[in-house]
């Protein structure tokens, strides 16, 4: 920790004493590469984690100070360590950020059929499920690929309609219990196992569909969409966030808003995508 420090001190007082243009580039760099780290972060547990390393640091600077030995050698411990910890503890985080800033492209449109289409088919198919209190589970892949995911279902590879989501979810039927993983305009698979998300805020009246449907948001971009068999309510998941009681027109908000134009598959840099963060952010109901 103390070789980090002083290392730290030598950097800083190279570019203060002797700066160049190249300094000044590497400063840019680094401030938007913390910057995109923490768009990637705030959502995510790890935040919260981040705020106990400091906590931990902090004490053991003081531990030090204080003379307090025993608690200093093992807080220096814990604190040599922590790398190793941290990625053994927040690995699925880790590969969401990663997989994240090597996302160059969104949701890939094909020539089945148009958007309007699509959104009408997936929002006539919600509310119905939701009058009728038919639990549903729909997983909108966006950049990330979520291979992994569908191999734990059943192939479908179907256009999406309203009459196949709700055949899908109906009860009693083969594949009604899982996710469905839709890409583009076509239903990839159903019946798929997601992981259940473990964030302590998640309310005691949510069931298991809606604490899958947070853990697919948590370590992915893909949106989620779920039905409660309970209540009928519609909810959105989206980077670990809940968003319940969507009207139709929420859910078609959302699904215009994920689809766009449909003309054409996007591909922008991460670091060009931080306003439309900013402008998604804000739009979410």
């Amino acid at each position: 920790m103390g070789a980090i420090i002083e290392q730290l001190r030598m950097i800083a007082w190279n570019v203060w004493h002797y700066p160049d243009v190249m300094d000044f580039v590497d400063i840019i760099l680094l401030a938007i590469i913390i910057y995109q780290m923490i768009l990637h972060l705030r959502n995510t547990r790890v935040s919260q984690t981040l705020k106990g390393i400091v906590i931990l640091l902090a004490a053991n600077w003081l531990s030090g100070v204080l003379g307090m030995r025993s608690i200093h050698a093992l807080l220096t411990w814990i604190t040599n360590a922590g790398p190793v910890m941290l990625v053994v503890l927040f690995q699925s985080e880790i590969r969401r950020i990663l997989e994240e800033m090597g996302n160059f492209e969104g949701v890939r449109m094909t020539e089945g059929q148009g958007v309007d289409n699509i959104i009408d088919e997936m929002t006539m198919a919600i509310m119905n499920m939701s009058k009728r209190h038919v639990g549903a589970l729909i997983v909108i892949e966006n950049g990330i690929r979520l291979n992994d995911v569908i191999a734990t279902g059943t192939p479908v590879d179907g256009l999406i309609s309203q009459p196949l989501i709700e055949n899908i979810f109906e009860p009693k039927t083969p594949l009604h219990d899982g996710a469905v993983i839709i890409r583009g305009d076509r239903v990839i698979a159903a019946a798929c196992l997601l992981h259940l998300s473990d964030t302590k805020g998640v309310g005691r009246d949510l069931g298991t569909r809606h604490r899958a449907g947070i853990g697919m948001s948590e370590v992915s971009d893909a949106t989620v969409l779920i039905v409660s068999e309970e209540t009928g309510a519609i909810s959105l998941a989206k980077g670990g966030n809940l968003s319940r009681y969507l009207d139709e027109q929420a859910v078609r908000s959302v699904l215009r808003r994920l689809y766009g134009d449909g003309t054409s598959s996007r591909r922008v840099l991460p670091l060009l995508r931080i306003g439309k963060r900013r402008q998604k952010h804000d739009d979410e109901p």
